[in-house]
C-alpha cells in the first residue's frame, strides 16, 4: 500500500511541476531560413563581403588677370620763373592662375557585420579590415547602409550600391611618415614664405 502511494505521490509532484513548466518551441522565427534560401545576409550579426571599388578624380583651373594705369599731369606756368612741370603716374599689372588636381582610386574587398535593421528592411553594415604590408599597417573602415536587394546570392555588394557609405583607408609607418609636410614647412606656409 505504501508503495501506491508513494507512486501516486511521484506522479502528482510531475502533473503539477509539469504544468508549472512552459514548453517552448524548437522553431525561432527570428533566425528561420528555408533550406532552399540563398546564404545572404539578413539579420543582425551575418557578415557581407563587400568589394570597394571606388574611383575618384578633380580638376579646377582659374586663371586671373588685371590691369590698372592712372596718371595725372600738371604744368604750372608764372612769367617771372621757369615753367615748372610735375608729373605722377601710377600702373600695376597683376596676372594669377591656379590649377588643382586630384585623382585617387581604392580597390578592396572586406567582410563587414550587419550592425542593425532599418524599419524600411535596410541593413547597416560596418567593418574593419587592417592589414601589415612591409611593416606599414593599412586600414580600412566601412560603414554604410544597404538595400537587402543589393546583395548578390553570393553573399556580395559593391561599395557603389552603399548608400551614407563613410570608406577610410589610412597608411601608418615609417613611409607614411615621410609623405607628410614637416612642422616647419607648414609654419612657413601659414607664414607666407
Amino acid at each position: 500500500m505504501g508503495a501506491i502511494v508513494g507512486k501516486a505521490f511521484l506522479v502528482c509532484l510531475l502533473v503539477f511541476t509539469g504544468a508549472a513548466t512552459q514548453a517552448e518551441s524548437l522553431y525561432r522565427e527570428d533566425a528561420y531560413r528555408p533550406l532552399t534560401a540563398d546564404n545572404k545576409a539578413f539579420r543582425v550579426g551575418d557578415t557581407v563581403t563587400v568589394q570597394v571599388l571606388e574611383n575618384s578624380s578633380a580638376s579646377t583651373n582659374a586663371d586671373t588677370t588685371t590691369r590698372r594705369k592712372n596718371g595725372i599731369s600738371a604744368d604750372v606756368s608764372l612769367t617771372r620763373n621757369p615753367s615748372i612741370a610735375a608729373g605722377v603716374n601710377v600702373a600695376g599689372d597683376f596676372d594669377g592662375g591656379g590649377r588643382t588636381q586630384r585623382a585617387s582610386r581604392l580597390l578592396a574587398q572586406l567582410s563587414v557585420v550587419v550592425t542593425e535593421i532599418l524599419p524600411n528592411g535596410d541593413m547597416k553594415l560596418a567593418g574593419e579590415q587592417i592589414l601589415y604590408v612591409n611593416e606599414e599597417q593599412q586600414k580600412v573602415n566601412l560603414q554604410g547602409r544597404v538595400r537587402p536587394q543589393d546583395i548578390s546570392e553570393g553573399n556580395v555588394v559593391l561599395s557603389t550600391r552603399l548608400a551614407d557609405a563613410r570608406i577610410t583607408y589610412v597608411g601608418e609607418g615609417d613611409l607614411s611618415e615621410r609623405q607628410r609636410r614637416s612642422w616647419w614647412r607648414n609654419i612657413m606656409d601659414w607664414l607666407g614664405f
